[in-house]
């Protein structure tokens, strides 16, 4: 097939896989009577929604390179403003704040777009990391200093810095604007299907929790049967749109997204119990924000960005 004839294969795909999914979602919460959890069923067609959003909101990866940083940039920017307000700011932290959200953000997106790795790659964890805590300490309120500051810095990396990586994808030096759009896909459908599979398996055959301070549900059989799972939906990938050139690698890279994902997952967890709430925000109506929906994608798209770049580029 053409490129062009993959792009709409692999879409096609994707909303078939949605549509059944949903379809099952539904039936599932008009059939109380076969002995499902209906938190279970709700948390389930929550995620499908989002998902749902998500997908459509990247098929903007197949129009246009700027177009899909400009998207991901406003994605980056929600999240960074879900994770801040999380906690109270002093006035101290204001005139940082500004800084962060309107200049290292949309700087680290334009160099994105204009491929500027070089600068980029060490914008923020330098120049950022740097700066933030000095212009802190200009303001002279040093009350719980390190901890505002930390927050801070967490935030732009992980909300800006981690997710920047995602729209990167599409500028790596490897084959037609067609394979760059189709690995971009790659990553976040494994993301969601990581989630899909672990979230299906601590149902199923969870009984080892984790971390239950963290989370009562995450177990170590559906971390691990989900990151197995994961990358046989990965080989299954491969044989029609080969992200990578070994059949291995696919699998390999397949079970790498899940274990960030779940990374991810789990150390926003954590930062929601030591706040005291559930979600950062409300993307979807009881079913968390932006945040809560991207974490996956944030833990997993550095790494896969580098993962990528040693594998397919010369």
């Amino acid at each position: 097939m053409t490129p062009i004839q993959l792009n709409w294969a692999l879409a096609g795909t994707i909303v078939a896989f949605l549509s059944a999914a949903t379809v099952l979602g539904q039936l599932l919460a008009r059939q109380p009577q076969l002995g499902i959890n209906p938190a279970a069923v709700n948390a389930f067609n929550g995620r499908l929604r989002a998902w749902w959003i998500i997908c459509c909101l990247l098929a903007v990866a197949f129009l246009s390179r700027g177009l899909t940083v400009v998207l991901f940039g406003l994605i980056s920017f929600w999240a960074l403003r879900e994770f801040i307000t999380l906690t109270p700011t002093r006035h101290g932290d204001h005139r940082a704040l500004f800084w962060v959200f309107f200049f290292f953000t949309p700087l680290h997106y334009v160099l994105v777009g204009y491929d500027r790795y070089d600068i980029y790659s060490i914008l923020i964890p330098v120049f950022g990391f740097l700066f933030i805590p000095l212009r802190v300490a200009i303001a002279g309120d040093t009350k719980r200093f390190l901890e505002r500051v930390a927050k801070i810095q967490s935030g732009l990396l992980v909300c800006v810095y981690c997710l920047g990586f995602a729209p990167a994808i599409l500028y790596l030096n490897y084959g037609d604007y067609s394979d760059r759009s189709r690995l971009l896909f790659f990553l976040v459908i494994m993301s969601l299907v990581s989630e899909a599979l672990m979230f299906a398996w601590d149902r199923l055959y969870g009984r080892n929790v984790i971390s239950p301070n963290v989370s009562g549900t995450r177990t170590w059989e559906g971390m691990l049967g989900g990151a197995a799972s994961t990358a046989l939906v990965g080989m299954t990938y491969h044989l029609f749109f080969q992200p990578f050139h070994e059949l291995w690698h696919t699998a390999l890279v397949s079970m790498l997204i899940a274990v960030m994902g779940f990374a991810g997952a789990m150390t926003m967890s954590a930062i929601k119990r030591d706040r005291g709430v559930r979600d950062f925000g409300t993307l979807v109506e009881g079913h968390g924000g932006v945040l809560d929906r991207i974490d996956a994608i944030c833990f997993a798209a550095p790494v896969f960005y580098h993962v990528a770049k040693l594998l397919l580029v010369d």
